[in-house]
């Protein structure tokens, strides 16, 4: 009897024993599994932390680009390299004539404000046509037509030709505003130039700095235009004019002479 009650006792003991062993590994692991939720949930904070950062940088970023070029970058479409490729644009040249003689009078802060309720507007015509900003030089806005995005050579056409009209009788409204608010001695007009041709767009620069452009005849020549276009009109070229005529009309212009082309230009000033 007494063995048997010892071998009992033992038993039991060693089922004691195992059960407060199984009940500290439960406590054990409870209390790790609260450690792992706790890293994780602080992990998942810091990165939705890092999430909105990267979004406010990205935020940013966008006001420094156009928005195709933003879009086609973070999509994974575009590389950030130095890197080019021949393409059939329609390029966009446009300044507001005596802008600068107007600057050199006006105080900065009023100057800023005014140039940038022009620019904002334009821009936002651009946008609305599906142009690509290239860049703002002063009051001078380089728009292109064709990449990233293209809807082919008469569409990229017209829709500049159609954006560029646009603008023109915007400017008219900005320029009552402009005299008013800002008390301009006379009103100011906008000159726009267009060309349609074959130009290398894509990034130029180095390692560090890079410029998403487009570069070419086809270029200097849509600057040209715009040098020479009469005020408050836009001067095409006659590639630009033979793919919107169909759509838009335009009358004949003078022939012009531009440096690097052998024979004159003719020029058209589309009707609106």
């Amino acid at each position: 009897m007494t063995n048997e009650f010892n071998t009992e006792i033992r038993s039991l003991k060693m089922q004691i024993a195992k059960l407060q062993l199984e009940s500290k590994l439960r406590r054990n692991l409870a209390s790790e599994l609260d450690k792992q939720k706790q890293i994780a949930k602080n992990a998942e904070e810091l990165a939705n932390e890092k999430s909105k950062e990267i979004e406010e940088i990205a935020s940013q970023l966008s006001k420094y680009l156009s928005p195709q070029l933003y879009d086609s970058i973070f999509s994974g479409e575009k590389k950030v390299s130095i890197e080019s490729e021949k393409k059939f644009l329609t390029v966009f040249f446009s300044d507001i004539i005596s802008f600068t003689e107007i600057s050199d009078k006006m105080d900065s802060a009023p100057l800023t404000k005014m140039l940038n309720l022009y620019l904002t507007k334009m821009s936002e015509i651009a946008l609305s046509f599906g142009g690509t900003i290239d860049k703002y030089i002063g009051d001078s806005i380089m728009i292109f037509f064709g990449d990233p995005e293209s809807k082919g050579k008469k569409r990229d056409a017209i829709s500049c030709v159609q954006m560029a009209i646009e603008m023109q009788n915007s400017m008219k409204k900005l320029s009552k505003i402009f005299m008013r608010d800002f008390n301009l001695p006379y009103p100011l007009n906008m000159r726009v130039g267009i060309n349609s041709g074959e130009c290398t767009v894509g990034n130029f620069g180095s390692d560090k700095r890079l410029d998403y452009t487009v570069i070419g005849g086809s270029v200097n020549l849509a600057s040209r235009l715009e040098s020479n276009s009469p005020s408050g009109k836009i001067l095409i070229s006659e590639k630009t004019e033979f793919l919107i005529r169909n759509e838009i009309k335009c009358k004949k212009f003078d022939k012009i002479k531009v440096k690097g082309i052998n024979k004159s230009i003719n020029t058209f000033l589309p009707i609106f």
